[in-house]
């Protein structure tokens, strides 16, 4: 009640706050993990050039369950495409391992590659190179996808305070850039599925690409940069 000025990341929290003195700006995004280079990313990954790719990725920390559905459907996805997967730190040593035993036989066991962390740079390229994302579903991460302009299948923390994370995946999931999978319904088959079915059909992936730009707000730092000023000169 004592600002001057509100700016919210979704168009739906427009109506909790006065309407006068309320802008829907986005979630500001790193612009470090924008652009990228799709040759220098078949290089730092090691891609084959023709071979889809899908980028995995439950923040910093990983996402212990989407580990273990993805290491699971490793076999299957390779067949088709190839991964790249950020763990987390603490998980990173265990997926080895079981990527290890998942694909001791398979003769594409190369397309799967696993990271603990990726760094702007290589955030960057793999985005860049990548046709699928499959991600937890907080603001940030929701916005950074919009800004690729990649269709995506979230998968919402269950447990995330006020359920934030369920609310975002189903507001970008009814802008049409994303599929939701809830955490309790997403097993190995339902995954594997949902990525098969998007990276598949063409004309579906290019509207939800369509509709990541739409939503995509990569202006969202300046412009909340730029009310910062004027609302301290005109204080």
């Amino acid at each position: 009640k004592f600002a001057h000025r509100v700016a919210v990341s979704f168009p739906e929290t427009l109506s909790y706050f006065p309407k006068e003195i309320t802008a829907y700006t986005g979630n500001p995004v790193r612009s470090r993990i924008l652009g990228g280079n799709a040759e220098e990313a078949l290089a730092l990954f090691s891609l084959e050039p023709h071979v889809p790719v899908i980028l995995i990725v439950g923040g910093s920390q990983g996402a212990k369950p989407i580990n273990d559905i993805v290491v699971q459907i490793a076999g299957k996805l390779t067949e088709e495409f190839q991964v790249i997967h950020q763990t987390g730190r603490d998980h990173y040593h265990y997926i080895v391992k079981e990527a290890s035993v998942m694909l001791e036989r398979s003769p594409h066991r190369g397309r799967y590659r696993i990271f603990p962390f990726l760094n702007e740079d290589q955030l960057r390229n793999a985005a860049r190179i990548s046709r699928l994302v499959i991600s937890r579903a907080g603001a940030n991460a929701i916005f950074e996808i919009a800004a690729w302009g990649i269709p995506s299948i979230l998968i919402p923390l269950p447990h995330a305070a006020d359920d934030h994370q369920r609310h975002n995946a189903y507001i970008y999931a009814r802008a049409g850039g994303c599929e939701v999978i809830e955490e309790q319904n997403m097993t190995p088959s339902v995954l594997l599925y949902q990525a098969q079915k998007l990276l598949t059909d063409q004309e579906k992936s290019k509207q939800m690409a369509a509709a990541a730009q739409r939503f995509s707000r990569i202006d969202a730092a300046e412009k909340i940069a730029r009310e910062i000023i004027q609302v301290g000169l005109h204080k």
